[in-house]
């Protein structure tokens, strides 16, 4: 197996290898994201026999005008997955387990683990995302709402875990689960002995691979060099927290660590993990009915036009991420930017020429508008605004639920709960069948001391969306302690 010559260059016009874009196009795709506000800033690493080269643009955040270079620190989201899976499949090579094996196996045996038709779900249907869990748990009650799973604890996840009812057979269908994933990484920490996820995945892979910069805690000397999360409108955010579901998204890591990973799984790194690599790669089942996509332990596979690419994209709050491995054509992509808005069309057209990237408009200004005049004249001059514009139907203005919601979000975040309170009831006035409305307006008031109030929104909440067992949750536990 090969040893990988890496090098570092910022070459806006190199020539491609292999039907790859050229830099200039490169450059401009991110120069548009950046000016379109897509991304607050945005850099592409690229790795294939010629070297490595990055591309990037915007700044770090805005007070720290930087651009980002090849060691700048961004969350990477769910690319954590393949990292989870990678271990399972590791651990699998070596004997540890079996991809088989179901998850009582490794559980303690106090825990009620679920079960349909005698079976019960393996590691391989958590790695796969056919174990039937949703995207994520419905028992959150977070002490703080804009951190909603810092406090989620791995006895939670148990609880969860066996109020579980599943609607369809296991392995039966692809649908995508973070409950799994942080599932699969407790588990696997359980079977490694370590004290947590984080040092799971160091042992396991960044050690190995030298990957120093990739870690869920950051240090002082990394944070130096991080880029701020921003909501898909500008406005900056807090870092996620994932807590018992870290093997889920809770990993972070610059352009410099990935391509080293990325190289590895294209077998240019000497690696013991490589064999697991492989394993990860292989398809398993198809996400979509008569679609090209088909899941395999982590990442999705694409195989159409004689490529066979390998990628995964993963989302926080504040950032969006993608990683793509052409293992024919022997080349990969890493696409980072610090908003909340998606790349994932980015990295597929620079991996693929032929797969289009999406025209993006900003279509906050309603948001900014309002903002701007809340700023300058208070809320009730803000709320008169925001239906004179609508009266007059201005054209370049997006109305839904969304523009006053995440107004709101920002408000009591700020810590401004009554301007909030104004914007989520002027919210549900306007959009009387919106789930997010009551559901914005029955958390604010909860932490607000208004029981109540809260309880009846909640309970708006679950008429509009009866099978989301999460408002039955929150309302057990409003009622329980209405009655102490």
């Amino acid at each position: 197996m090969k040893q990988y010559i890496f090098l570092t260059l910022l070459l806006a016009g190199f020539i491609p290898v292999f039907g790859q874009l050229p830099g200039s196009q490169i450059s401009q795709i991110l120069k548009e994201a950046v000016n379109s506000k897509r991304s607050k800033s945005i850099i592409v690493g690229i790795i294939d026999s010629a070297g490595r080269r990055v591309y990037s643009e915007g700044v770090l955040s805005d007070q720290n005008p930087a651009k980002p270079n090849a060691n700048t620190i961004y969350e990477i989201g769910s690319i954590t997955k393949v990292f989870t899976s990678l271990v399972l499949a590791d651990m699998s090579l070596k004997g540890k387990l079996s991809l088989e094996d179901p998850l009582s196996k490794f559980l303690p045996a106090s825990i009620k683990v679920p079960v349909r038709n005698g079976k019960e779900i393996t590691l391989l249907n958590l790695s796969t995302h056919t174990s039937t869990f949703p995207r994520f748990p419905f028992n959150t009650d977070p002490k703080n709402i804009d951190d909603r799973y810092g406090d989620y604890s791995n006895n939670k996840l148990y609880e969860y875990l066996a109020a579980y009812q599943p609607d369809m057979d296991f392995g039966a269908r692809w649908r995508y689960s973070n409950t799994a994933y942080g599932l699969l990484g407790n588990i696997l920490t359980r079977v490694a002995g370590v004290k947590n996820y984080e040092q799971l995945v160091i042992d396991s892979i960044c050690n190995p691979l030298k990957m120093s910069s990739t870690v869920i805690s950051l240090t002082p000397a990394l944070l130096k060099n991080t880029a701020i999360g921003h909501s898909e409108w500008g406005e900056p955010v807090g870092f996620l927290n994932l807590s018992a579901l870290d093997g889920a998204g809770a990993f972070r890591s610059n352009v410099n660590d990935l391509l080293t990973f990325a190289a590895a799984n294209l077998g240019w790194v000497a690696s013991d993990l490589y064999p697991a690599m492989e394993l990860t790669h292989e398809s398993r089942i198809q996400k979509e009915a008569g679609g090209i996509d088909y899941a395999t332990m982590g990442w999705t596979l694409r195989q159409n036009g004689g490529r066979n690419i390998v990628f995964k994209d993963g989302g926080t709050p504040g950032y969006q991420t993608f990683i793509g491995i052409d293992k024919v054509k022997k080349f990969a992509v890493v696409v980072l930017s610090n908003s909340n808005n998606g790349v994932t069309d980015i990295g597929t057209h620079i991996i693929d020429p032929d797969s289009k990237i999406n025209t993006y408009q900003y279509p906050w200004n309603l948001l900014d508008t309002i903002k701007q005049t809340l700023k300058n004249y208070g809320i009730d001059e803000a709320i008169r605004l925001y239906q004179q514009l609508k009266l007059n139907k201005s054209s370049n203005l997006l109305f839904d639920e969304n523009q006053l919601n995440n107004l709101g979000i920002e408000l009591r975040r700020n810590k401004k709960i009554a301007a909030a309170l104004k914007i989520f009831e002027l919210n549900a006035t306007e959009y009387p069948n919106s789930v997010v409305a009551y559901e914005s307006l029955g958390e604010t008031y909860k932490r607000n001391g208004n029981r109540q109030k809260a309880i009846t929104n909640f309970e708006k909440a679950r008429q509009l969306d009866p099978k989301n067992l999460h408002w039955d949750y929150v309302l057990n536990s409003l009622l329980a302690n209405k009655l102490q």
